[in-house]
């Protein structure tokens, strides 16, 4: 036991001697650590001492060429500075000295001025006294004058007076001229009231000729007579009227077509007498066609003649009378020629009589305007010339003529005839329903205008009135109100004035209206 305790003791002292040897040589091996360190420190400060001057030469040296640099920038900004300022005051002295010699020549101005100024007030008073020197001298030179002339001043005048008359003339045309322009303003509405109340006094017709007659027949049996054995009849007929005959299907009828109305009717006259007297053969038919023509001719001087005596129309040439018969049988766009030329007669006696003309010659003018359409003669003339020419051949007066050739604005006018004659013939030929080509678009016009009014919804009716210049538009008051009443009636007239080409304006009424009814029993 003790031994144990022995060997644990012994084993306790080793252990407190060996901490203790330790101890010793861990402080000896941190003595030199620590003397280690302080040598490398040491050294290493001496190379940072060495590192540092060199950089702060370095640095030095740097400093001193930047400031150089900067102070070769300052001496240049600080040159141009100069020079600029030195510029300035050149500039300022040039102004001054231009200014001294502007003030030197001013002055110099106003010193020639004032000398200026009092001569012209000498010149003044020289010439207020020169005046009345004059007007001394002129008085005493009148009365001398006066004893001279034997007349007085007043006398004098009037002669003076005299002289100034053309001078007064032309003032007075200039005058004249002055006043016809501003007439001119109000013209245009004189003219149509004077338009609308000729029209209104006028009863006109719709005649409306075709290229094609329609010949009856009582049987068919007779088309076979008409033709002849292999249609030597047919062809007979054909020559000697020079108009084609049509034989086809159609019950009981024959077509007859020509571009001459003359041609036609003699050949329906002819076909007539041949078919009534039975004998239908070439000579007769040449007999017939003969004696036809003849009735025709003398018909159409019957017709001229019956013609210019309804309008009162006296001492026509006998060949302008038969030109005005043969105008039956002619017709332009449809549109019979003679009841033209009558139609445009009357508007221009009417017309003339409003304004104060000479009605008979007026109507003497309206009635041959056209007669240039009736020659059968190739020529490259127009109408209106060729009717001119025929007129003055017969002997008609320069007004008629002059009406006659201008109401196509093929010469120049010169006299109120040819305007009048020139509305007239406008008025008759476009007139609504008077020719075929006229009508046909009139009517498609009208149409148009009342399917521009069914496109937009809630229309009921739609009417075109006043030829087309009014468009009344009746809407349902269920569908449309007032509030777009009002802007349906300007979208239908923007749809109109974009869609439609038409003369003169469109007025869109719109009309809505809404009924309440009952019924008391």
């Amino acid at each position: 036991m003790e031994t144990i305790i022995i060997t644990i003791i012994a084993a306790i002292i080793g252990l407190v001697i060996g901490f203790l040897i330790s101890k010793m040589l861990e402080k000896n091996s941190a003595k030199g650590i620590v003397n280690s360190a302080n040598k490398d420190a040491e050294k290493i400060l001496k190379e940072a001492k060495k590192e540092g001057e060199s950089i702060k030469k370095d640095k030095i040296l740097q400093a001193k060429e930047k400031f150089i640099e900067l102070k070769a920038e300052h001496e240049k900004v600080i040159t141009s500075r100069d020079k600029k300022i030195a510029d300035a005051e050149k500039r300022t002295k040039d102004k001054e000295s231009q200014l001294s010699h502007e003030l030197s020549k001013n002055k110099k101005l106003n010193a020639s001025l004032d000398e200026k100024l009092e001569d012209y007030a000498n010149r003044t008073e020289y010439l207020a006294k020169r005046q009345e020197e004059i007007d001394k001298i002129l008085n005493q030179k009148i009365k001398q004058l006066e004893v001279i002339s034997g007349l007085s001043a007043e006398e004098a005048k009037e002669q003076l007076m005299e002289s100034l008359k053309e001078t007064a003339k032309s003032e007075a045309m200039t005058l004249i001229q002055d006043t016809v322009e501003e007439a001119k303003l109000t013209a245009q509405q004189e003219a149509k009231k004077i338009i609308i109340n000729t029209i209104q006094r006028i009863g006109t017709e719709e005649a409306i000729d075709n290229c094609v007659s329609v010949f009856n027949l009582e049987s068919d049996d007779v088309k076979g007579r008409i033709i002849g054995r292999e249609g030597r009849n047919i062809r007979a007929i054909e020559a000697a009227t020079g108009v084609e005959i049509i034989v086809d299907d159609t019950p009981e009828a024959i077509i007859l077509s020509c571009f001459d109305s003359v041609r036609r009717e003699i050949a329906r006259l002819s076909l007539h007498r041949l078919v009534t007297d039975g004998r239908i053969h070439p000579a007769r038919i040449e007999e017939v066609v003969k004696k036809t023509s003849k009735q025709i001719d003398e018909e159409i001087a019957e017709i001229g003649k019956r013609t210019i005596i309804d309008l009162g129309i006296h001492g026509l040439h006998p060949e302008l009378v038969k030109a005005v018969g043969r105008m039956k049988y002619r017709s332009s766009y449809g549109q019979n020629l003679l009841q033209h030329s009558r139609e445009v007669a009357k508007l221009c006696g009417v017309m003339a009589s409003e304004l104060g003309l000479n009605p008979k010659l007026a109507k003497r003018a309206g009635l041959l305007h056209d007669i240039g359409k009736v020659p059968e003669t190739e020529t490259e003339l127009p109408h209106a010339i060729l009717g001119m020419q025929w007129a003055e051949k017969y002997g008609e007066k320069d007004e008629v003529c002059n009406a006659i050739g201008a109401h196509h604005d093929e010469i120049e006018m010169n006299s109120l005839l040819s305007p009048i004659v020139q509305v007239c013939d406008a008025i008759s030929g476009a007139r609504p329903g008077a020719r075929r080509q006229v009508l046909d678009s009139y009517v498609k016009r009208l149409k148009d205008l009342e399917d521009i009014a069914f496109g937009f919804s809630g229309v009921k009716k739609a009417y075109a009135i006043q030829a087309g210049r009014e468009l009344r538009v009746i809407v349902e008051s269920e569908k449309v109100n007032d509030d777009r009443a009002g802007s349906l009636s300007f979208e239908i007239s923007q749809k109109i004035q974009t869609d439609m080409t038409y003369p003169g304006q469109v007025k869109v009424t719109v009309i809505r209206e809404t009924r309440a009814v009952n019924v008391a029993k």
